[in-house]
């Protein structure tokens, strides 16, 4: 069955409704996706085979008042019974050519440093490691 990748617009949202197995981290919740997709910095690209998601990559737009635009790579997945298959490249380069659309100069993407899968995949689009280290905080306490 082929699976086709794109760019979620605003009336494609009922796709998220069906949803492969383990695709998000969460269940889909219509609230927020269209909170999400009523911001228009905001990009899901979307593999989708049959009538089901079967893999997404999100984005953020980041414009910045003394720098070129970038495109912030959120997160990126794909139902287990269809990894290895290219459909994470497919989501990725997807998400690459949105950001040149946009004018980004860079996209970055953030992987845990013992996540060997992820790190080879990202290194497989030909993306460049950096010593950059990433704090979280809690919004509230």
């Amino acid at each position: 069955m082929d699976t086709d990748v794109f760019v979620l617009q605003s009336d494609q949202v009922d796709l998220l409704n069906q949803v492969a197995d383990d695709v998000f981290d969460n269940v889909v919740q219509p609230e927020l996706v269209a909170e999400f997709i009523a911001d228009s910095r905001h990009h899901l690209a979307v593999a989708v085979s049959g009538n089901a998601v079967v893999g997404f990559a999100s984005a953020v737009h980041y414009v910045h008042p003394d720098k070129p635009n970038e495109l912030w790579v959120n997160e990126i997945g794909v139902t287990p019974v269809m990894q290895g298959q290219g459909i994470g490249k497919r989501l990725m380069k997807t998400l690459l050519a949105l950001g040149a659309e946009l004018g980004c100069d860079e996209a970055w993407v953030l992987a845990d440093e013992d996540n060997a899968r992820a790190r080879s995949f990202y290194e497989s689009l030909d993306g460049e490691a950096s010593a950059a280290v990433m704090y979280s905080f809690r919004c509230h306490e």
